[in-house]
């Protein structure tokens, strides 16, 4: 039996999450954990099947809190990142943000796409209120372009949502920058010069 003590006041209660890995997504059976898991922002039901995101399974072997299997092989936390690399590149950065977020108490769920890798709901507001973060990932050192970033922030603050940018750092540690909405003017191959008087 594990403690489990992450994201929650669970701390009493003894559980032992049993998984199976079917490609990169867990699958969680047993109906008990199903529910715990489900409370407190982990996993969801697919196809009537409780699925934990890859990020969740990494996090929960990282945490030693799930046992995963694979037909009757135990899985470990360096196997399943390794397939799951196969499935996403972006899977350890998905993963450094996940476990950083879920350090600090909050609720964090899949995005909603357009480059949001994460919803992020407010301490103690998880299943009152929508997410009130949409947090997207970047690695130290990895390109991103302008247009594309303003595009992502654009889409995100229509929906009365703050976007957040995470840069993980080359030691992996994660830097937040909430950004505003920006406009760019247009760049032209020969901008007018006008005179500054002194």
């Amino acid at each position: 039996m594990v403690k489990i003590s992450y994201c929650d006041e669970m701390s009493d209660v003894e559980v032992k999450i049993e998984g199976v890995l079917v490609r990169n997504q867990t699958i969680v059976s047993n109906k008990k954990m199903q529910n715990i898991l489900e409370q407190k922002g982990c996993g969801e039901i697919s196809k009537k099947k409780f699925i934990l995101k890859p990020f969740e399974s990494l996090y929960l072997l990282y945490t030693n809190y799930l046992e995963l299997k694979e037909g009757k092989k135990k899985i470990n936390f360096d196997t399943l990142m390794q397939k799951c690399l196969k499935y996403d590149n972006n899977i350890l950065t998905k993963f450094l943000i996940y476990r950083d977020l879920k350090s600090k108490g909050y609720v964090v769920k899949d995005g909603f796409g357009f480059g949001s890798d994460f919803r992020v709901y407010e301490r103690g507001h998880f299943g009152e209120k929508g997410a009130k973060y949409l947090v997207f990932g970047l690695s130290e050192g990895k390109q991103e372009k302008l247009g594309q970033l303003q595009k992502k922030v654009g889409q995100i603050t229509q929906m009365g949502k703050e976007p957040v940018l995470a840069v993980i750092e080359r030691r992996g540690e994660v830097i937040y920058y909430k950004i505003s909405k920006i406009k760019f003017l247009k760049n032209e191959a020969n901008p007018p010069i006008t005179p500054i008087e002194l």
